[in-house]
Formats: C-alpha cells, sequence, structure tokens
C-alpha cells in the first residue's frame, strides 16, 4: 500500500496547527488508521514518530520567530503550545544545544528542522530499521569505471557461480572511497562463507554489524530497474537521511542483489546510529 498521500495530508494538518493543540489521535482517524498503525507509518515515512514531528517543528518555528522580532520569547513559546517556562527552556536546549537567550544575544546560526517534503513524483521506500551481525565479503574489484558495466561482466562470465562452486546465492556490491588514488572503488561478490570455489583474483570485506537502514526495490524488468535504483538513492540522499533522526556512521554502505523470474530487485544498505548517539 502506498501510504505517502495520507500521510502527506497528516503533514498538512500538522504545518496548518503548529499554533493550535494537535492530537494524534485525530490525525490517525482523519487517515483511517488505528493510532498504533498511524505512527508506525508516519515514522516509516517521516523518519520520526509524530510527536518528534511536531516538536522539532515548533522548536524550529519559535527559533525563527526569536531571531526575527522583539516580542518576548516566552510569548512566542507560549503561542505554540508551551505553557511552562521550563519545560519550554529544557526542550529548546535539547534541541538546539543552547537556550533561547543566548540565540538570541549572539544570533547563534542554528540548524532548524524545515518542514518535511516529499520526493518530486511521490518516490517513497519505507526502510526497514535492522539491527545486523557482521559478516565478510569475498570480492572482486571493479575494472569499469560505470558500476553497471562491471555487474554486466559479473553475471555474464557466472563470477557468482565461480566463487561459491556452483551454489546460487546472492551477490553484494560495495562502494568504498579509495584515499589513495581519491576515487571510488567498487566490489562485487558474495559472502566468505558461500565462498567455496575459484576464490583467485579476490579481496576480503569485512561489513560492520550494528544498525542499518534497508530500503527494498522494487521489482522492474532490466531497463526499469537502473532507474529505480538512481531514485531509490537520489531518495535516500536528499529526502529520507535529510529528514530522518538518523545519520550515516561512515561504515560500508552496500548492495544486496536479488532477481526473481527475471525481474530485478535489491536491497540496499545503510549503516546508521541517531544524532544523540553520534555526539
Amino acid at each position: 500500500m502506498d501510504y505517502t498521500k495520507h500521510i502527506a495530508d497528516a503533514v498538512d494538518y500538522i504545518e496548518d496547527n503548529l499554533n493550535n493543540d494537535i492530537c494524534i489521535a485525530d490525525c490517525a482517524k482523519a487517515c483511517g488508521y488505528s493510532v498504533y498503525h498511524f505512527i508506525r507509518v508516519f515514522k516509516e515515512v517521516i523518519g520520526l514518530t509524530p510527536s518528534d514531528y511536531i516538536r522539532k517543528r515548533r522548536l524550529s518555528e519559535i527559533a525563527k520567530e526569536i531571531e526575527g522580532n522583539n516580542e518576548y520569547i516566552s510569548e512566542i513559546a507560549f503561542r505554540y503550545g508551551f505553557n511552562s517556562k521550563e519545560n519550554f527552556l529544557r526542550a529548546f536546549k535539547n534541541e538546539h544545544g543552547i537556550l533561547p537567550t543566548e540565540y538570541k544575544s549572539i544570533e547563534n546560526s542554528l540548524q532548524l528542522y524545515d518542514r518535511f517534503t516529499f520526493h518530486e513524483n511521490n518516490f517513497f521506500i519505507a526502510p526497514r530499521i535492522v539491527k545486523t551481525e557482521p559478516f565478510c565479503l569475498t570480492v572482486y574489484k571493479s575494472d569499469e569505471s560505470h558500476i553497471p558495466n562491471f555487474w554486466n561482466k559479473y553475471n555474464a562470465k557466472g563470477y557468482s557461480l565461480k566463487l561459491s562452486g556452483g551454489i546460487i546465492t546472492r551477490d553484494y556490491g560495495v562502494s568504498i572511497w579509495n584515499f589513495t588514488e581519491n576515487k571510488l572503488d567498487y566490489y562485487i561478490g558474495i559472502k566468505s562463507d558461500y565462498a567455496m570455489g575459484d576464490l583467485s583474483g579476490t579481496a576480503k570485506i569485512n561489513i560492520s554489524g550494528g544498525l542499518y537502514a534497508i530500503f527494498s526495490t522494487p521489482a522492474a524488468n532490466h531497463n526499469d530497474f537502473i532507474k529505480i535504483i538512481h531514485s531509490t538513492w537520489d531518495y535516500i540522499n536528499n529526502v529520507w537521511l535529510k529528514n530522518s533522526e538518523y545519520r550515516r556512521t561512515g561504515d560500508y554502505e552496500f548492495e544486496c542483489y536479488i532477481e526473481k523470474s527475471r525481474l530485478f530487485s535489491e536491497d540496499i544498505y545503510i549503516p546508521i546510529k541517531t544524532k544523540e548517539d553520534l555526539s
């Protein structure tokens, strides 16, 4: 089911009522969801729970108003639903790292949380947030400047079966920045647990365990598959990561390639942590 339209309507409602009381149950009812289902779907799409999204948006709008006028800070906060000065000060500092008086006095530049914007053409893939164990890959290094060309060579030459000794298993692609040559190197291979064939010319890559956002592309024919991969990476980089509570860890990102009845899809693994864990 495509949840995007429902969640877009919910975001519109929230944005129109940042200065009013917002009842999560009313948002859920307007979408035709139970409260539990609404919260789960909202977080899948936006990357935050509804309550976290509302809090971040209100505190960001308050910061803009503090910078832009001479109104008492407490009056601005009250207008956005903070009836307790102590609660507001604590929430503002937790979100922005400084007190509102410090922000106003030194005109500090804050990274504010703007309204969530949906990707053009409503392209959307809700990631699964999964904790994985570390594993090792046995891989070939690409000798092609264009990654799809190396995938074509890998498949045409039967490298996967060569590595596994004839066992059908999933293939992985890993991008690693080469600091010496200042370029991106790309590798394709299989899990080392299944690498029981001819391993000449291969290397080993250790994949860290931990928390990953896994984006599964929809199954498509070969021509559409390449376009979907590009759209998915664009969505990850320019929409989901921008609006999510999660950030990249810097560990290896990789793809797991799947073929079913001449339709193609892949899982894209992004190692993540919350902003709080990275600070």
